[in-house]
């Protein structure tokens, strides 16, 4: 679905480029996801991929099309949140989506049912200027779904939700994705990408120092252990045991046997841990 190879970017008015050489690649109904920390420049690459900036080196294709050649037909096929989003703030909710609604060639989907989804049916008829950021936020994703995208471009959509809602977020581009659609999705927030991207790059200084399933990278940058959180007669205790022939382990199975089992985890590293490992820049 879309192929970067070698793309380098800098703004007229630097010296230096924001990304640099970056390469990638994303499958058609994949959710890849670019983690790093704001300026880290996955708002450039997300902007070169919805074809707002054009004067990139390298290579950069949706479908097998050159991004800097693209025609207003583009936009009836991608939907775009971005972490800002611009709405009339006289308008309601409802009639925010209504006009844009007209931008499109081809039919759209119903805002009432966008709205109730995002759980904003009571303020369908607020007005965008009482909104709450979580409610502009919500609002937004309403309006990246309108036109049925086959590609969706989400710029930190959970940003500013409370976590019921950020859960229900997630959980709406999921069923996105079950739909075949492709999802590109930038963020600085871990739990976003672990919890609903198939595979994460992670960004930093303009560049791609690492591509790589999240869960995979939780494996192989974790520590290959077990803790052990167990009761005693007298006391609570822990133990640390190696994952490797854990079932011949006396200790490990003395615990099992005579005591109650309080709670029990593998050592996985979160994809912060890995991020500040790989790069040597925190997420935030």
């Amino acid at each position: 679905m879309i192929h970067v190879k070698d793309v380098t970017y800098r703004y007229p008015n630097k010296t230096e480029a924001t990304i640099n050489n970056i390469s990638f690649d994303v499958a058609n109904g994949e959710i890849f996801g670019f983690l790093g920390p704001s300026g880290a420049g996955k708002s450039t690459t997300q902007k070169i991929l919805i074809g707002i900036l054009k004067g990139y080196k390298g290579t950069a294709k949706i479908n097998q099309q050159e991004l800097h050649k693209i025609n207003a037909d583009y936009y009836e096929q991608i939907g775009v949140g971005f972490e800002f989003p611009n709405f009339y703030h006289k308008f309601t909710g409802l009639e925010n989506l209504q006009f844009f609604s007209k931008l499109y060639k081809k039919k759209t989907r119903d805002p009432h049912q966008l709205l109730a989804s995002v759980g904003l049916t009571e303020a369908a008829n607020v007005k965008f200027s009482h909104y709450s950021k979580g409610m502009k936020m919500r609002l937004n994703f309403c309006r990246v779904l309108l036109n049925d995208p086959d590609i969706l471009f989400l710029d930190e959509p959970t940003s500013g939700l409370d976590p019921i809602n950020a859960q229900n977020l997630r959980d709406l581009i999921l069923m996105e994705k079950e739909k075949g659609k492709t999802i590109i999705i930038t963020t600085h927030h871990m739990d976003t990408a672990d919890k609903i991207c198939d595979r994460v790059a992670f960004m930093a200084d303009g560049e791609i120092a690492l591509i790589d399933q999240p869960k995979q990278l939780k494996i192989s940058y974790g520590e290959k252990n077990l803790q052990v959180e167990y009761r005693t007669q007298s006391d609570i205790k822990k133990g640390l045991f190696p994952l490797d022939q854990l079932h011949a382990n006396k200790h490990f199975q003395h615990i099992l046997a005579h005591h109650e089992i309080l709670t029990m985890h593998t050592q996985e590293a979160t994809l912060e841990d890995i991020f500040i490992k790989v790069t040597g820049r925190k997420l935030k």
